[in-house]
């Protein structure tokens, strides 16, 4: 598989997530060996936890499967990452990070803290951009049925 079918799966996630009220974020991490180890979408309305984000559940899952370091994985996710989830993906030495949107008021991977480039604890490689118009549709959709 490549980048773009991994987001696919992220993005199917997303879906998932607005299906049930929650804003449509969505996450998978795979192996080295291209293998989907967890999959998960934002559940913080559901279960009225503030952590519940879709990259740190999947990143829960992962670690019960692979144990604490997942190096060599890589997790996709349809909007750039909070300050919370990039510092859960640099502790768990996850090495790169798929996203689709950029988040320009909460991003912390490279648009407003860009952790990817300051943290001194390891690198992680970030790549942008992949599916992004259907990532950011499927928020803009969301937040405007809100409204």
């Amino acid at each position: 598989m490549e980048h773009k079918d991994h987001m696919l799966l992220a993005i199917k996630e997303a879906e998932a997530a607005a299906a049930i009220g929650e804003v449509p974020i969505g996450c998978v991490i795979v192996d080295a060996n291209g293998s989907v180890v967890a999959s998960a979408h934002n559940l913080i309305e559901a279960s009225k936890d503030a952590t519940a984000h879709a990259e740190l559940l999947a990143i829960k899952e992962a670690q019960e499967k692979l144990g604490r370091r997942l190096t060599n994985c890589t997790l996709y996710v349809t909007l750039e990452p909070c300050p919370m989830c990039a510092g859960a993906i640099l502790l768990s030495r996850i090495s790169t990070v798929v996203f689709g949107a950029r988040d320009w008021e909460r991003g912390a991977l490279l648009s407003n803290s860009n952790l990817a480039n300051t943290w001194t604890g390891g690198k992680v490689e970030v790549l942008e951009g992949f599916c992004s118009s259907e990532c950011e549709t499927l928020l803009k959709d969301f937040f405007s049925s809100r409204r």
